[in-house]
């Protein structure tokens, strides 16, 4: 399979300004991602890509921001190659070690998470993802009972369970990220009790003490009905894959379902964010 790969030059020194673009990017379809000194590029499947929906995505910041961008048909690549080059240990708060299997272990941290997250979502470097983890490991999450939305390689639902979660379900519709929630789970020791392909209809029905959901604004808006109907009175849900902005979006529609605000984070202008389930 061909690959559009869309080289991307930013005239600017704001990170920021960059995962703005490949969040909007990722929502248009791309799949795979790897920054280069100018910026970054962006791939996706030559038969998926849709010339309108990619001009949609990018006029929203046109006049934001400088950027440039030059779009060239590949032959498929070895994607292993391109985030092994890019793939650079993580340490989360002094406690979580973050490595892949090519990468040494280090013993002085109290708990080592072993990805592989190939074509799939979530190594723990991106803001969202690292302030998800910075809650999980701040809160009790010892025998609680854990829905992962949007699992993507797996990575919440391992440290849960590595902070001593009980009967966890991990989801996601991205058949490669099914995949690599099972092969991390077995990398990390940590089987979990359901792995899921699908969305919001693919949800069990059955009550969890917390919902992890890093996903976008959108989909998190699609979805927040069926996370209210199974999550216990006095649970606690943990959203992020946006940005602090649309806390005001978002926070009024989680109160209408009877989930109080407790506290957010913010990272270059991603935010997570813990609400609390009304008893």
């Amino acid at each position: 399979m061909n690959y559009f790969e869309v080289a991307f030059t930013i005239n600017s020194e704001e990170e920021y300004q960059r995962d703005l673009l490949i969040n909007a990017l990722g929502e248009a379809g791309f799949d795979t991602f790897e920054e280069t000194s100018a910026g970054f590029n962006a791939y996706i499947p030559a038969d998926s890509f849709d010339e309108n929906v990619f001009l949609h995505a990018l006029n929203t910041y046109q006049d934001v921001f400088s950027f440039t961008w030059e779009k060239t048909e590949v032959p498929q690549k070895n994607w292993n190659e391109v985030w092994e080059s890019n793939f650079e240990p993580l340490i989360i708060k002094d406690k979580c070690y973050v490595r892949a299997t090519f990468h040494e272990p280090k013993v002085q941290y109290p708990l080592e998470i072993v990805v592989d997250p190939k074509m799939a979502f979530g190594t723990g470097h991106h803001q969202t993802t690292t302030m998800m983890m910075e809650f999980i490991l701040e809160e009790d999450f010892a025998a609680k009972r854990i829905l992962d939305m949007g699992a993507g390689t797996g990575i919440l639902a391992i440290l849960a369970a590595k902070r001593g979660a009980k009967n966890i379900t991990a989801i996601d519709y991205d058949p490669v990220c099914y995949d690599s929630i099972l092969e991390n789970s077995r990398l990390n020791n940590t089987p979990f009790d359901e792995v899921l392909c699908g969305s919001k209809e693919i949800i069990p029905d059955k009550q969890y003490d917390i919902i992890l959901a890093n996903i976008n604004r959108n989909i998190l808006l699609d979805q927040m009905g069926k996370y209210a109907e199974v999550l216990v009175p006095g649970g606690q849900i943990y959203l992020s894959g946006f940005y602090e902005a649309d806390l005001e979006i978002l926070s009024p529609e989680m109160n209408k379902l009877k989930m109080l605000y407790v506290k957010h984070k913010t990272l270059d202008d991603w935010c997570a964010v813990k609400f609390l389930k009304q008893t």
